[in-house]
């Protein structure tokens, strides 16, 4: 893929900053009515896409289907802890579902462990199966949990594992997205990869600092708040 960010635009209109955010419900007790009512929100305020776990992207593509908005779902959610062989499974069912996009958590120990080999073949087997699928695969490094030299290892087996964009958290695992993470992953991967910037993403403020870093989409689930300057909470 082709990244397309623009620091310029985040300071635009609300419009073009709504572009930017997957929006975004990842809590396990969220029912169909709050799934629902997401996917309204992406329409109304035009998000990037709608990003929930496995088991709602059937019917998030449903209520999409007759928009622009994208489905994204989540892989190996929230820990990365899971074979590469069920991330791939996971991976299938989605796309069948109908997810455009997949964002997926990696081994991070292996990453921990600067084991290169290991991450290029975890992410390349859920990469092709994206993409065999019609989707595009984000890479959840959780930057949380590592050094900035195991930060630019995650992020170049992304690069070499053909994935379309290297994202900074989950949200479940500690802090989130900085913008300091947000400038070392796109340095890393150049200019040709998206960077997602997640967890913690409140505020237009937020936002905006994200992009003016690198960032090239914002996982929240405070799109509203952000594109209309209020204040929200985020719990991704």
């Amino acid at each position: 893929m082709t990244d397309t960010h623009d620091p310029a635009a985040a300071s635009a209109t609300p419009a073009s900053l709504a572009g930017y955010i997957d929006h975004t419900l990842l809590k396990p007790e969220a029912s169909e009515q709050d799934v629902l009512a997401v996917c309204a929100e992406a329409i109304q305020y035009g998000f990037a896409s709608v990003c929930v776990n496995p088991v709602w992207v059937k019917t998030v593509h449903n209520a999409l289907r007759d928009s622009p908005v994208l489905t994204c779902s989540v892989v190996g959610f929230p820990l990365g802890a899971t074979p590469s062989d069920v991330k791939v499974y996971e991976t299938r069912g989605a796309t069948l579902d109908g997810a455009d996009e997949i964002d997926m958590v990696i081994n991070i120990a292996a990453a921990r462990a600067n084991d290169y080999e290991a991450l290029v073949s975890d992410i390349s087997a859920v990469a092709e199966a994206a993409h065999t699928g019609g989707a595009i695969l984000k890479v959840i490094i959780e930057t949380a949990l590592l050094t900035d030299e195991q930060k630019v290892l995650a992020c170049k087996a992304a690069v070499e594992s053909g994935a379309d964009y290297v994202k900074t958290s989950t949200g479940f695992n500690g802090p989130g997205a900085t913008t300091a993470d947000v400038a070392l992953m796109r340095a890393t991967v150049g200019p040709d990869l998206g960077v997602k910037a997640s967890g913690g993403v409140r505020t237009r403020e937020d936002a905006e600092a994200m992009i003016a870093a690198g960032a090239s989409r914002i996982g929240a689930s405070s799109g509203i708040a952000i594109v209309t300057g209020g204040q929200g909470t985020s719990s991704y």
